[in-house]
């Protein structure tokens, strides 16, 4: 009897182990692809995206933007902007309504590796990342410190290996390069050694960005070739709201108009401070100031690509402090990508910016229900998905991963349900109701099993005394372990070795960074 006893817990265990072994190889068929469409979400009706659109152009026409840098103003004035009484520069109806119809609607933004690359525009939904936080959650303590350039670069290698987030954008600042250039050289080749998906970067001065270009061109094989498949994208925030344009963004604009850098326009005024704090006010608001931006790439190179990312954010009004995550500002964000989706315009927005500190219930509520939001409403990209903690001040590699996670969950709802013949089948269902009275063996049943369900490999589905056995883990604990697993099988570097030196004789790469 005792042998039996033991015979039945060995098989159970080595049954258990072989099914944990098989869900960690990706599915034959994935049920959660990314890049479905969205759209399913509408927050706001015809009528009201039609007052807020009107509201925004009427807001340009008569109010106009300040602070316009002389060489934008003159060029304006060219394509039928003007002068109101206060010197600020006004965009008449017409002229915005002209430019809309020739903006970029649809681009192409490729990886390094082609099966990475993603088509941007229409209605297809993509999460990726975001974010300047100063700080790491440290995946040996457990606590925040300052983030550093070897974070920066691990975070990299870590998206690299992670499906559901489809580029890199980096997400923290390393705060242990002062210099700005220095920054700037060091944040890109981050993202070069670190991944070949799309990725994503800030630029402090515009004379920052052709040296940084010509460090793409050399991983791209030559000079012009990061042109020809442009494999990252800058990230400006052209307009100080409220309705002011920023002139440092706007040189890094037209620098990077000048070496085809596809940009990422956004805006993200502040609900109650720098914009209005009701819901539709901050809409036509931060909507007015995004099309500013538009318009602005526009006047300089028609159809230009650029994700028309308007991030309206919220604050605690109770307070002043930025509060990323929570109903409001997921309803703002998902009514945002209505707004850019009914202009036909690549939508950009931001979600999972969760206020949780830890790798909580808190943060799984704020991300869950944030991205979910803004992927039913059909965000064309969707920034800050993974990783971000604390209100964006912080980053971490555990969030990273159960983000991941929580990301398929996401897909398969974006991608809804299909119905057909072959799938409702109803000779199958009469076999089985009239006979043995399961549907376990079916063949219907085991091809379903692939194709609609995700089975998630960091939530626990087991019974408790087998959750109590395998050591009682938490989703935190389990995602710190896949953290390091997936660190440790990084590829060193997506740099080839002659690229490499070249790189590091003409650029100030950080010593620290050696391969």
């Amino acid at each position: 009897m005792q042998m039996r006893s033991t015979m039945k817990k060995v098989r159970r265990r080595g049954s258990r182990e072989a099914m944990k072994a098989k869900r960690k190889l990706a599915p034959a068929i994935n049920p959660a692809p990314p890049g479905n469409a969205g759209g399913q979400y509408k927050p706001l009706s015809e009528h009201q995206q039609q007052r807020i659109v009107q509201t925004a152009l009427q807001m340009l026409e008569t109010l106009g933007m300040g602070d316009a840098p002389q060489v934008l103003q003159q060029q304006a004035l060219e394509r039928g902007a003007f002068i109101n009484e206060l010197g600020r520069l006004c965009y008449p109806r017409s002229m915005v309504e002209d430019i809309i119809d020739g903006a970029c609607k649809s681009f192409t933004f490729h990886g390094r590796d082609q099966k990475h690359t993603i088509e941007v525009g229409g209605s297809s939904v993509y999460f990726g990342t975001g974010g300047a936080a100063v700080q790491t959650l440290d995946l040996d303590t457990g606590r925040y410190r300052p983030s550093t350039l070897k974070d920066l670069l691990q975070f990299t290698q870590l998206v690299d290996a992670l499906p559901n987030v489809s580029w890199f954008t980096r997400c923290c600042i390393a705060t242990d390069v002062p210099d700005n250039f220095e920054l700037d050289v060091n944040t890109a080749y981050c993202l070069l050694r670190g991944t070949q998906k799309p990725v994503g970067m800030s630029f402090t001065l515009g004379e920052h960005v052709d040296p940084i270009v010509d460090m793409f061109d050399l991983v791209a094989g030559g000079s012009g070739r990061f042109a020809k498949q442009p494999f990252c994208k800058a990230h400006i925030s052209p307009v100080i709201s409220p309705m002011r344009y920023g002139e440092d963004a706007f040189d890094v604009t037209l620098a990077c108009i000048r070496r085809g850098v596809p940009i990422n326009n956004i805006i993200a005024g502040m609900s109650g401070a720098t914009a209005p704090a009701t819901i539709d006010g901050m809409l036509a608001a931060s909507l007015a100031e995004t099309l500013a931006a538009l318009v602005m790439v526009n006047i300089f190179s028609p159809g230009y690509p650029m994700i028309f990312s308007n991030w309206p954010f919220v604050i605690d009004l109770r307070t002043g402090a930025f509060s990323g995550g929570g109903g409001e500002i997921s309803l703002l964000n998902a009514a945002s990508a209505q707004l850019s989706n009914h202009l036909g315009l690549p939508s950009g927005v931001a979600s999972s910016m969760s206020d949780a500190k830890a790798v909580d219930a808190q943060m799984g509520l704020e991300k869950s229900l944030s991205s979910l939001s803004c992927g039913l409403a059909g965000a064309n990209m969707v920034y800050e998905s993974s990783g971000m903690m604390a209100s964006l001040l912080g980053a971490s590699f555990e969030a990273f991963v159960v983000d991941n996670e929580m990301l398929s969950h996401v897909y398969r709802l974006i991608r809804g349900v299909e119905v057909s013949d072959e799938t409702l089948a109803l000779e199958s269902m009469r076999s089985v109701i009239t006979g043995e009275g399961h549907f376990i063996g079916e063949q219907q049943t085991l091809e379903a099993m692939e194709r609609d369900y995700f089975y998630p490999a960091l939530s626990d589905r087991t019974e408790p005394d087998v959750w109590r056995e395998n050591g009682a883990k938490s989703i935190n604990e389990v995602a710190r372990e896949r953290a390091l697993e997936l660190l440790a099988g990084a590829p060193a570097s997506y740099i080839d070795d002659s690229v490499e030196r070249t790189l590091r004789q003409n650029y100030p790469i950080a010593s620290g960074l050696l391969p």
